[in-house]
This record gives C-alpha cells, structure tokens and sequence, in this order.
C-alpha cells in the first residue's frame, strides 16, 4: 500500500490533467506579438539550437522537460516515459521534488528510473527552498544531478490543507548556492516573480531563475480542489503570468540565467519568452497532458514537432541561436499585458 505522500502525488497529477483546460483557456503569450522581417538573411542549416546557461550548464535544445512528478507507482512509469524521450530528443529533465524520496526510501525508484533511463542526459533534481545543505547533496547524489531547482512556493503552501505556514528562504539558498557543487536554479511553480523578488535573489548569490509564471499548472486550484477545510478559490489568478514575470526580469537587467516556466503551450511561445529575455524554457503540463491522454508515441512525435519547428522560426526570425532573439527581434505588447507593462514602468 502506498504512503499518503504517494497519494498526494497522484492527486496533483489527476488535477493537474483535471483542471488543464480551465488553466489554458487563455495562452498570455498571445499578447506578445513579433515583428516580422522580410530579409531573415539566414538558412535553417546554419541555426544551432544549443544554449550555454552560465558556465557550466549547456543544454542541447532551448526547451526541457520541467518538474513533473515522482513518488508513486503511476509517477515512476510517467518518469520513465519522460526519461527515455528526454534521451531519444537530448533535452535535459528536472523531476518533480526529491523530498519523498528523501524521507520514504521506497519512493525512490520513482525518481532515479530518470538517470537510469537517461544516463548521459542533463537531468535536475527539485526540492524545497528551505531544505538543508544535507538534504540538497542527498538528492544531488541520487540522480547524478547536474543541477539542483530549488522550488519557491509559498502560495501553493499557503493553499494546501497539510502545507507549510512559514517561508523565510532567502538566506538558506544563498547558503545553498555557495555550498553545492552544481548550479542552483531558483524557480517559482507557477505565480511568477517580481523586480523585487529577482533583485534580492541576485543579490543573495543566485546565478539562475525561473521565473515561473501563471498559464501553466495553477497549483493554487490543485490544491483548493484538496482544501476541504477552506475555499480559497479567490488565489487562483494570484501572480503574474509568465509574460509579466520576463518583463519585471528584463527591467532589473540582471546578470543572471533567466528560465521561463508556466503555459508554454507552443513553440512560437517558447520564441517568445526568448525575446523577452529567456536564455531556456521548462515546459511541463503540455506535455504531461500529451503522454497521459495520447501515449508516449505521441510524445515522441510532438517533441520531434517542436524542435523542427523551432528551428524554422528561428530561420525566420533572421536568429541563428536561441540567445540571439532579445537582441535581434522586436515586439510589441496587446491588452492586459501592455497595460501592465505600462503601468510597471516596464517598458
């Protein structure tokens, strides 16, 4: 019989697929519009989609697999499926938070199936922003991880019937940024970040965000959908979108990774968090939904679909790499997200 964490973990994989089109009634990218340029001046044979995050950290394609799940039976087979199309198309992975693993050794297998499946892939491991350095080299060490996310989510928390009530993080990642010997992904879960939020974890040391917006997974209904206790469905459009969240980025001009997360539902959307700053993209619900109702064939052909075209754009675009867009490409904003804009002085 599995533990109340595994049943936890499969009720957030049934409502993330529950409430997915409630979530993507709205693409907010669509309120970034690119300008087309006649005279790309560059052919599909010269673009080279690899991209170099800091130093030490390159990845074969501009998109990966973000943190989905782990620790349960229905996890492990949806991580394997994952793992080896992570392998077929070189994209790197990230697993959903190691902290089961950390406490229920049982739980394991669920996650490590990645590294084994993959073992010559980028592969990240996910966990808590408060967890300790102990735990952090644990779950480093169980996948062979080439990176650590560490996952901010006081409003999922605060949603959450069995969730944390305190969140003082700012020292412990700065903490953890020094100490670990791979590098530290900061990311929200979906309610986005601000100027603030990006200067002060600039400031702590941190050399790599996502900033994560809403459009993705709302894991604030997920857990209201649990929440039996109190409706707190008021926090479902809680934060910036993802967008808005690359716009406070751009504003702070930070000499940082930036990673964007949250409703990424196309490759044209995944070209338009570059132009607004994004060096890589996570993309997690879209492709959950495509494995879970369509097979891992599916999966395998819509990844081959999105790199193909990503590629095209690009030709399109006049940009031979994915980093060339902010500089090169120009765009204008429609509806809500040019008055937030503006109304942020973020333009």
């Amino acid at each position: 019989m599995e533990s109340q964490q595994a049943h936890r973990k499969d009720e957030h994989l049934s409502l993330a697929l529950a409430t997915y089109q409630q979530t993507h009634d709205q693409d907010y990218f669509n309120q970034v519009r690119l300008i087309h340029d006649a005279l790309p001046e560059t052919a599909l044979a010269e673009v080279d989609p690899r991209v170099q995050l800091g130093q030490s950290l390159t990845l074969d394609w501009p998109f990966y697999l973000e943190a989905m799940t782990g620790g349960s039976k229905r996890a492990a087979t949806i991580n394997a499926s994952l793992a080896r199309q992570a392998a077929k198309h070189h994209l790197a992975m990230a697993t959903g938070s190691l902290s089961v693993a950390l406490r229920e050794p049982a739980t394991r297998d669920s996650f490590t199936v990645v590294r084994e499946l993959n073992p010559d892939g980028k592969v990240f491991a996910n966990l808590s922003a408060g967890a300790s350095l102990e735990a952090a080299r644990k779950a480093i060490d169980l996948l062979q991880a080439d990176a650590l996310e560490l996952h901010l989510n006081a409003a999922q928390e605060l949603i959450m019937p069995e969730g944390d009530r305190a969140f003082h993080w700012l020292d412990n990642i700065g903490h953890l940024v020094e100490e670990l010997p791979v590098p530290v992904i900061v990311k929200e879960v979906g309610f986005g970040m601000s100027k603030r939020t990006i200067s002060r974890l600039i400031k702590a040391g941190v050399s790599y965000i996502n900033v994560s917006g809403r459009g993705g997974t709302n894991f604030a209904a997920i857990e209201n959908r649990r929440n039996h206790q109190l409706d707190l469905a008021d926090l479902e459009d809680w934060g910036q979108t993802t967008p808005e969240a690359l716009l406070e980025a751009r504003a702070v001009q930070p000499t940082v990774n930036l990673i964007a997360s949250g409703g990424i539902v196309s490759p044209l959307d995944l070209v338009k968090a570059g132009v607004l700053g994004a060096q890589a993209a996570g993309v997690a619900g879209y492709f959950l939904r495509v494995l879970v109702r369509q097979g891992e064939d599916a999966l395998d052909e819509e990844l081959s679909r999105w790199q193909e075209e990503l590629k095209r754009l690009l030709t399109l675009l006049g940009c031979q790499r994915f980093t060339d867009l902010p500089r090169q490409i120009d765009f204008v904003l429609t509806g809500d997200l040019y008055t937030y804009a503006q109304q942020r002085a973020l333009l």
